[in-house]
């Protein structure tokens, strides 16, 4: 499976509509796993300031990230395949 990295602007964003955004990404995801697909959220990052955000999640595909994020709502600018870093 692939990572990729899904790009949002959310300026002027409350901490609490965030909050309830990365629920429904981490429950639309577990629906998906429920159903079979292969797909898992792995973690964020928002930069108050500006608005963005960066979403990381690991996958088979781009189509299957932007079904997910179309399922749960959640509006992104675009979806690119991407490297996880983390030590």
């Amino acid at each position: 499976m692939s990572v990729y990295m899904v790009e949002r602007s959310l300026k002027g964003i409350s901490m609490e509509d965030l909050a309830a955004a990365q629920s429904a990404a981490i429950a639309a995801a577990g629906d998906m796993r429920g159903r079979g697909e292969e797909i898992r959220y792995i973690r964020s990052t928002f930069a108050p300031s500006d608005g963005r955000c960066m979403c990381l999640f690991e996958s088979d595909s781009a189509d299957r990230v932007r079904a997910l994020n179309d399922a749960a709502g959640l509006p992104y600018d675009r979806v690119v395949e991407a490297m996880d870093l983390t030590p």
